[in-house]
């Protein structure tokens, strides 16, 4: 995978950008005809900007509640010890857990923010008692319920100021 440096990315690779983000599937053409350029151009710097890493992949956005997935919680961990095998060893716990859909390592009072949804309270209960407090040197938890959303989204900022 290519480096891309931000200086690299023009007004025209940020419109078609801006355009992917809002519909993923859309087709060369389409975007093509939105962006103002030829759908061979357009191609071509979509595939550049896919091989760069500046589009990961596309992805179907689900909505959460449509399947069931009514509960989505904030969780803040401190471990124990901070050294760098249990930092490890905590990442490689919850990576592959299905319901952690994210997982970020923080500065200050705690060590790790995960956002955890499942169907319902009973679920998350299990997942904290069988999975989250036996993971060792998890010293505390911190768990938010989200309540209401106010805004959701993917779309990252994109206009320079």
């Amino acid at each position: 995978m290519k480096q891309v440096l931000q200086s690299q990315i023009d007004a025209i690779d940020r419109r078609i950008l801006a355009e992917l983000q809002e519909n993923g599937t859309a087709s060369a053409a389409d975007v093509a005809a939105k962006v103002g350029l030829s759908t061979t151009t357009c191609w071509r710097r979509i595939q550049q900007l896919e091989e760069a890493g500046v589009i990961k992949k596309r992805v179907a956005l689900l909505d959460r509640e449509a399947l069931g997935l009514d509960v989505m919680v904030y969780v803040h961990v401190r471990l124990s010890n901070q050294g760098r095998d249990a930092l490890a060893q905590f990442e490689r716990a919850i990576r592959d857990r299905p319901e952690v859909l994210d997982c970020c390592t923080l500065t200050g009072e705690w060590d790790f923010c995960l956002r955890i949804v499942t169907h319902d309270m009973k679920e998350y209960e299990a997942f904290f008692l069988d999975h989250l407090s036996k993971i060792p040197n998890v010293q505390s938890v911190n768990s938010s319920i989200v309540v209401t959303v106010i805004k959701e989204s993917t779309v990252l900022p994109l206009a320079r100021a």
